[in-house]
């Protein structure tokens, strides 16, 4: 929830809904990231980046370029590089190299990884389910 008195005195009604939703949709990301770092840690030692990049990987069922994966996970190059060396550290992903452009690098699932992945994703789900309640009741 916000706290009313921190919004500035001259904005207009519409502007003060606009701000409000915006930092209501910033407080439920950063405390259902809180719980969901909190809980992959706890149940698989694993991060929430760490878990994003799994399962980007096993979603892609391919090789994927760092450059979109980081797009994809939200992530500077240097920070996705970390993730994925502490990754592959563990034998959960490999890298290689690209072979039509030199300068591309790849990163591919192992199977150690998928396996790593799949008993995580239900913590994962659970998390939304709980801190999303609205989400998870939608229909698709």
């Amino acid at each position: 929830m916000h706290t009313p008195g921190i919004m500035a005195a001259d904005m207009g009604t519409a502007e003060r809904d606009l701000v409000s939703k915006w930092r209501e949709m910033l407080e439920r990301h950063a405390r259902t990231t809180s719980v969901l770092e909190h809980r992959l840690q706890k149940e698989h030692a694993r991060g929430v980046s760490e878990y994003e990049v799994l399962e980007r990987l096993a979603a892609a069922d391919k090789d994927a370029r760092m450059q979109e994966l980081a797009d994809a996970v939200h992530l500077s190059q240097s920070a996705l590089s970390r993730v994925v060396a502490r990754l592959e550290a563990d034998g959960l992903v490999v890298r290689g190299m690209c072979y039509e452009d030199r300068r591309g690098i790849f990163a591919c699932l192992t199977e150690s990884g998928r396996e790593r992945y799949e008993a995580a994703r239900p913590t994962q789900r659970g998390v939304l389910a709980e801190m999303l309640p609205a989400a998870a009741a939608a229909p698709r």
